[in-house]
């Protein structure tokens, strides 16, 4: 899912911008809710904390999308180089 929202173009900016504006859309709807509604003060802690759940998925998403970003893929030509020195690496005795 995160490599393919790269390549779509999403960036891990995009999402750290949003996981900011949940945090602000947060107070703003619980302030809203707390001022115009009847329901009172718990109904607004509840808008409040359901949009403020959002901010950690949108970090986490930010930096998984960061990672993207910066580590090359696996399946790049110019990792044949890594692979057999892997390879060597295991069949020495002691794994030295």
């Amino acid at each position: 899912m995160i490599k393919k929202l790269h390549q779509m173009g999403v960036k891990s900016t995009h999402m750290y911008m949003a996981g900011v504006a949940s945090i602000g859309l947060s107070f703003a709807t619980w302030l809203m809710s707390k001022n115009t509604e009847q329901a009172g003060l718990d109904r607004a802690d509840r808008w409040g904390i359901f949009i403020g759940e959002w901010a950690p998925t949108f970090m986490a998403m930010g930096l998984a999308l960061r990672m993207e970003e910066t580590h090359r893929d696996l399946e790049e030509p110019g990792m044949g180089v890594f692979e057999q020195a892997e390879a060597g690496r295991a069949t020495t005795r002691a794994g030295i």
